[in-house]
């Protein structure tokens, strides 16, 4: 038996980002998140499991964003991180931390305005540095499936792969995703850090011969764990050299993983 496991924003997702800088209030749309994570060492990108476009953009704008975790005990999971922390580190760090709620709604306010559903994507969070506490940026991500993807995943099923999606986006957006190309809801691996998903595709080997499709340095360990792993740039044409370098094989569309001899 065979599977494929898919990473979701940027591969199975056309991504639009937008991320504050806390230091000098601007806010950037041609970032990565990952690559803001790995250019210091003691960086972790944390994902509210939250609604955006609900929960957040409704919640009072002047209360710290740690006052808002604690007080309506919003659950939180570390998507990346360039060092090793733990989950129930988090709040401790952030205790005394100044940045606000308003901080994430200005990112909803900029994904919102560039018409992307923020519903199918990874949602909102923060960057925070791990020594010092300090939370550096705030982010929230929207994106549109690309076109090709229902073509290619219904064709994957008629050839007998199991399809399975393993992301550091968050669970409930996932979810969604998994309804909208009709697969089982216990396939999905949602707020899977980089160890996370070399797991999954480990776990997944004892039953198939496993394929990984993914577009990031998240994806590295599970792209080198799996039976073939391939890089799609369909998203990001200036692919880092270290995330080529773990594929077998690259893709510039989705629907070409179709034509791999698997």
């Amino acid at each position: 038996m065979k599977a494929v496991v898919f990473d979701n924003s940027g591969t199975l997702i056309s991504r639009y980002r937008a991320i504050k800088n806390l230091n000098s209030g601007i806010i950037y749309d041609n970032i990565s998140s990952i690559d803001l994570v790995d250019e210091h060492p003691h960086r972790a990108l944390v994902v509210l499991q939250t609604d955006p476009s609900s929960c957040l953009i409704n919640a009072r704008p002047d209360q710290t964003i740690h006052q808002f975790i604690v007080r309506n005990k919003v659950p939180f999971d570390i998507s990346y991180s360039s060092s090793d922390v733990q989950k129930d580190e988090i709040l401790p760090l952030i205790k005394n931390e100044n940045a606000e709620i308003s901080d994430i709604q200005d990112t909803i306010h900029a994904v919102s305005n560039k018409n992307y559903n923020v519903q199918i994507c990874s949602g909102s969070g923060f960057i925070v540095n791990t020594r010092s506490g300090d939370i550096e940026f705030t982010i929230t991500a929207g994106g549109k499936i690309f076109p090709e993807v229902s073509e290619v995943v219904e064709e994957l099923k008629k050839r007998s792969f199991h399809i399975y999606v393993a992301s550091g986006d968050r669970t409930k957006s996932l979810m969604e995703l998994a309804s909208y190309i009709h697969i089982p809801s216990e396939n999905v691996f949602g707020t899977a850090d980089a160890q996370r998903k070399r797991e999954i595709v480990a776990g997944l080997k004892e039953r198939y011969k496993v394929m990984m499709v993914g577009n990031s340095a998240n994806d590295i360990l599970a792209l080198k764990e799996a039976d073939m792993g391939v890089i799609t740039t369909q998203q990001d044409k200036e692919t880092s050299r270290k995330v080529m370098e773990a594929a077998d094989v690259v893709v510039g569309n989705i629907k070409e993983i179709l034509d791999i001899d698997f």
